[in-house]
């Protein structure tokens, strides 16, 4: 029986928080160290990138959305935001839309400043007096169903789809009986595995549209190069056991249970539903996670074959190994091990709580590997409008017409 109370800290809009973090945000590459000097010495969190200065107005679009998807995030409690002041990416926008969700928000912008050290003493100054505000902010009660979970995988081996997979599919289940919501997303690991997930749409709608998307993705591949072998499957993968993508994707998508699919949305889009969810994200572990958490998810589920340290600067990424070798081999990043299941002393529905369990436990305040070595990584997907605009054509030569509208 899972115990699905915690103590959480309740938001303006409605939202729930499992940390309380005041993020610095650098809208440009440029201030990334300025940022976070100001992060080190005040107690705050932020996120290095390379990103912020380009003329290509969806990146734009996407990047500042990201940015604010990341400053309205639940675990976040006040906000400031870091510009150099010439950058491409809009410093106000971020701000004004952050804002929108009713957190503090503070800008300081480099060359008004008048240098990177000026702005560090200011921006400490700024995030301290956050730090304490947010210090006196009381936990309210909150449960499980006000909890938006991340699924994702990487590095996996031919063991991640028998072991971890399904294990926290069993998570996924118990989280959204209870009410809760999972969110499923990198698109390229679906392919040879969508006519199976299609099935578990809500409706008729949310299956087209899932059906279009994964088309959109394996026609996008196709275009990238002429050996798909390196495509779909990593050489790290191959590695480890696994030999085609209707394999590895069979694998990928047991990690969202048996529930059905509510709803698809966006890179970096909120869900609007509960249960299961579908995001447009590629197959990038750091891109997907980055997606996830700019969404909303205040927990990551990660799964791994091979073991990877990868984390989140805002949201507790729990590593889940498929095996036991690498939980014990990687254990300093690895919080969990579903290798149980292949030694044959537990049942997948025995990992699978006490993965439920720990979600909870992390809900409470215990933190995940990633997140006591402060792990950080932070990606966007590239955007190309004319790589999409070929892809439409090719759809509309096949009459396929299911493609989403927003893509």
């Amino acid at each position: 029986m899972l115990d699905t109370k915690f103590m959480g800290y309740r938001r303006s809009n409605g939202t729930v928080g499992i940390r309380n973090h005041v993020l610095i945000i650098p809208t440009v590459s440029c201030v990334n160290r300025v940022a976070m000097d100001i992060a080190n010495k005040a107690g705050g969190v932020t996120f290095m990138h390379p990103y912020g200065c380009t003329f290509d107005a969806e990146e734009n679009r996407v990047t500042e959305e990201t940015y604010v998807g990341h400053g309205r995030h639940p675990n976040v409690g006040a906000v400031l935001v870091l510009s150099l002041g010439c950058e491409t990416a809009s410093a106000e926008r971020v701000a004004s839309d952050i804002e929108k969700s009713g957190k503090p928000v503070e800008t300081l912008v480099v060359q008004l400043e008048g240098g990177s050290r000026t702005t560090v003493r200011a921006g400490i100054e700024i995030v301290e007096r956050m730090r304490r505000d947010l210090n006196a902010q009381p936990k309210e009660e909150c449960d499980v169903s006000e909890l938006l979970i991340a699924l994702e995988c990487g590095s996996s081996d031919a063991f991640s789809g028998l072991t971890a997979n399904p294990a926290v599919g069993e998570a996924a289940d118990i989280i959204v009986s209870k009410g809760g919501t999972v969110i499923l997303s990198e698109i390229t690991e679906m392919v040879g595995a969508e006519q199976v997930l299609a099935r578990r749409a809500k409706n008729n709608r949310i299956k087209n549209e899932l059906l279009s998307l994964i088309k959109h993705y394996e026609l996008d591949l196709s275009m990238s190069t002429e050996d798909d072998s390196g495509v779909f499957i990593s050489p790290g993968n191959i590695a480890g056991g696994l030999t085609t993508i209707e394999e590895k994707s069979l694998g990928c998508i047991y990690k969202a249970g048996t529930k059905a699919i509510t709803q698809i949305v966006g890179y970096g889009e909120a869900p609007t539903e509960r249960g299961v969810i579908i995001m447009d994200t590629p197959g990038f572990d750091i891109a997907s996670v980055t997606g996830k958490v700019a969404g909303g998810a205040q927990i990551v589920l990660f799964t791994t074959g091979k073991g990877t340290p990868t984390g989140s600067s805002i949201a507790p990424v729990v590593k889940i190994s498929s095996n036991n070798k690498t939980f014990e081999h990687l254990n300093e990043d690895t919080d969990i091990s579903a290798g149980d299941i292949l030694e044959g002393t537990k049942t997948f529905k025995q990992v699978g709580q006490e993965i439920a369990e720990l979600v909870m436990e992390i809900a409470r305040g215990k933190e995940a590997k990633g997140e006591y070595f402060n792990i950080q990584e932070f990606a966007i997907p590239n955007v190309s409008v004319v790589k999409k605009e070929v892809i439409h054509a090719k759809l509309a030569e096949n009459n396929d017409y299911r493609f989403l509208q927003s893509s």
